[in-house]
């Protein structure tokens, strides 16, 4: 009773300011969406602290409830609960990675320890669990849908995970422990943001345009000088410096899982993923990465008979100098590419530009799923780059709504990706409330009297993460816990990957590649060369990908920072008698050689610089994107095989996996879809790594 009168003293003071806090009510205008134009940086904290005391005040209740428990008193309603909450975190974890001004930074590195006290309160709380023991202790009595069990077992599963059954003096550590990793692993980001722009400040390069510009540049210099900086991020000895961070985030995961009785992180982030463990990762990885630096070094030879001319040509000089490194890679693959298929990214960008790609991204959705977009010109957006579009179903009927924030900006992280502002479910009275997604990339900008075109590479990526945001639009369950993305990290590429198959197809390209001068639609002898190309330096693209999940997975399989003073990593800073720290540097080496990996290439992303897994919920699940592309390969031969706008493929597919989120284990849900066990061997044959 105490707690709800406090919120009820906090709305009263709220509703008398001159300003009202939006995070506070139900978003009825702007079609749903949060009114962006409304919203101030003093909204945040207040908003936060009374979406905690609210969503509290809600498990209070569900304990305090003296009926016998059922899944529509404990599970349902905890499901239910947490609406201002979700309004507030959806948008300020948005804007802190889309838009993050250090005001905003500063309010999330205060919000972070009292989310994870929040978090904590709940799924340590006894008596809550009492509740949720007793249904799960029963569930196959309970009549239960497929999908509430599921949801069922994934909030048995949460407090589990975060130390039910540990003694008080556990449970302590367990909560300083999530305090200060959700803390290390924002800060790891914002060093990375502030390595990144460092980078486009001396190159005038962002690390978005990395790749281009290492491939369009013909001075090897200043390409060693990138490659060097690019790839040092994280690395330099300064504030930015994220190596003691690294060591700090893994010792407090080894100690959670060792805290939960698992013998090191990798064990316990896998025991609910499809993969299930570590040496069925690993021996994973292996069958992929032998192939591809095999054909890795094949490619290698192309490029050194490139380079051995620009020697005769007197461009590089007659010594052991002249071989490649990895400077050299992005650069001489480009002109094999050229000599081979007679393509280069001059020629193709100009039938590329973004709105036309956007265009055939929904084009092709419409023809998959019968979606059709509209665009909203009035409504609010949180920076002049984004647009919003409402999505809607064949019959008329409201799918969703969508923003894309396409171009990249100091205030933004690097990459791509989609997230919810708001998620889907279905409340207690029947009623669907549809979701609010954003795409998110950095990709070209316009230059110049050119408009924004983008290459081959950014063009997969659009379509890759619109198909992420198909799984969120298109999601029909009946509880957030299980809709949408909240499906097994090494499910969740699926959908966003298959997408990318259509990107290039000839009767796809036809719909959007257009000239961005002339309106031509882009040539078949274009068409051609672009899909003859389409395995090219996969060796390369394979290798580095593999080797970054590798490195991945050994930084998790760890049962220590700390070795033994003969340790080929360790750092020579003591940690105990006779033991040191790891060098994250050194570490990161050894398990290079350890998989052979060839001196040519790095893994796709450096321990300094691996958002992915030390700060974006990725750890020991980088080797997702490889995992869901034998699903997705495999899948995508069906569509082959009965056409790729075949309308019962299509329907299948957007059944039984677009629509379903979590309310299903994974690989019920794939072989509905494709009618047997996926065939491991796809992604090598897609890859050309393999007939």
């Amino acid at each position: 009773m105490k707690r709800i009168i406090i919120i009820l003293a906090m709305m009263m003071s709220v509703a008398g300011c001159d300003k009202v806090n939006p995070f506070l009510f139900e978003w009825k205008s702007n079609y749903g969406m949060p009114p962006f134009d409304e919203i101030r940086e003093s909204h945040y904290m207040l908003a936060v602290k009374m979406g905690m005391r609210q969503q509290a005040s809600d498990v209070d209740a569900i304990i305090a409830n003296a009926e016998e428990p059922t899944f529509e008193n404990t599970i349902a309603a905890y499901d239910r609960s947490g609406a201002t909450l979700d309004r507030v975190t959806g948008v300020l974890f948005n804007l802190s990675e889309t838009d993050g001004t250090p005001a905003l930074q500063r309010i999330v590195e205060k919000v972070l320890p009292m989310l994870s006290e929040h978090n904590d309160n709940i799924f340590m709380n006894p008596y809550f669990f009492e509740r949720v023991q007793y249904l799960h202790d029963r569930k196959d009595g309970l009549g239960l849908t497929r999908e509430q069990e599921m949801v069922l077992d994934r909030i048995y599963r949460r407090f589990v995970d975060n130390g039910i059954s540990l003694d008080e003096t556990g449970q302590t550590r367990m909560r300083e422990i999530n305090r200060e990793l959700s803390s290390l692993e924002y800060e790891f980001g914002n060093r990375i943001l502030a390595e990144n722009n460092a980078f486009a400040d001396r190159f005038g390069v962002t690390v978005s345009e990395y790749a281009s510009e290492m491939a369009s540049c013909d001075d090897r210099r200043r390409r060693e000088e990138m490659f060097r900086a690019y790839s040092t991020r994280g690395c330099h000895g300064d504030r930015n410096d994220t190596r003691d961070l690294v060591l700090d985030i893994m010792r407090l995961r080894i100690e959670k899982a060792r805290l939960l009785g698992y013998d090191n992180p990798a064990e316990m982030i896998l025991s609910d993923k499809m993969a299930r463990d570590a040496a069925t990762v690993d021996s994973f990885l292996e069958t992929i990465f032998r192939p591809a630096v095999a054909r890795a070094e094949e490619e290698i030879t192309d490029m050194q008979e490139i380079m051995d001319e620009d020697v005769e040509a007197g461009i590089l000089p007659d010594d052991s100098t002249s071989v490649i490194r990895p400077w050299d890679w992005a650069y001489y693959a480009g002109r094999v590419r050229e000599r081979k298929y007679s393509l280069n990214e001059a020629e193709t960008r100009p039938y590329f530009r973004m709105e036309n790609v956007r265009e055939g991204v929904f084009a092709n959705a419409s023809r998959l799923y019968g979606l059709n977009f509209r665009k909203l010109d009035s409504v609010q957006v949180y920076h002049p780059d984004v647009e919003a579009f409402e999505v809607t179903d064949s019959d008329g009927s409201l799918i969703g709504y969508l923003m894309t924030d396409y171009f990249p900006r100091p205030t933004k992280r690097g990459g791509a990706w989609m997230n919810n502002f708001l998620p889907q479910y279905i409340d207690r009275h029947g009623d669907d409330h549809r979701p609010v997604i954003v795409n998110v990339g950095n990709f070209s900008r316009p230059s110049g009297d050119a408009p924004a075109l983008l290459t081959l590479d950014e063009v997969a990526t659009m379509f890759h993460e619109f198909g992420h945001a198909l799984h969120g639009l298109l999601s029909r369950c009946t509880y957030k816990t299980v809709s949408g993305t909240s499906v097994a990290r090494d499910f969740v590429e699926l959908p966003s990957q298959i997408n990318e198959n259509w990107a290039f197809r000839p009767e796809v390209l036809a719909t959007y590649a257009r000239h961005w001068q002339t309106g031509e639609v882009i040539p078949d002898s274009l068409v051609a060369k672009i899909n003859a190309a389409s395995k090219f330096n996969q060796g390369f693209m394979t290798t580095e990908l593999a080797a970054a999940a590798i490195l991945d997975m050994k930084w998790h399989e760890l049962a220590s920072v700390e070795v033994d003073a003969g340790s080929p990593y360790a750092s020579g800073r003591q940690a105990g008698e006779g033991r040191m720290l790891i060098d994250p540097v050194k570490f990161e080496e050894y398990v290079c050689s350890q998989m052979g990996l060839i001196d040519e290439i790095i893994p796709r992303y450096r321990t300094t610089y691996f958002n992915h897994i030390f700060n974006s919920g990725y750890s020991a699940g980088y080797y997702s994107y490889l995992w869901a592309e034998v699903l997705d390969k495999d899948a995508f031969e069906l569509f082959r095989k009965k056409g790729i706008f075949d309308s019962r493929t299509a329907m299948s597919f957007r059944k039984n996996i677009l629509e379903k989120g979590g309310s299903e284990d994974p690989m019920v849900l794939y072989k509905r879809f494709r009618g047997a066990d996926p065939d491991p061997a796809a992604l090598l044959r897609a890859r050309g790594l393999a007939d």
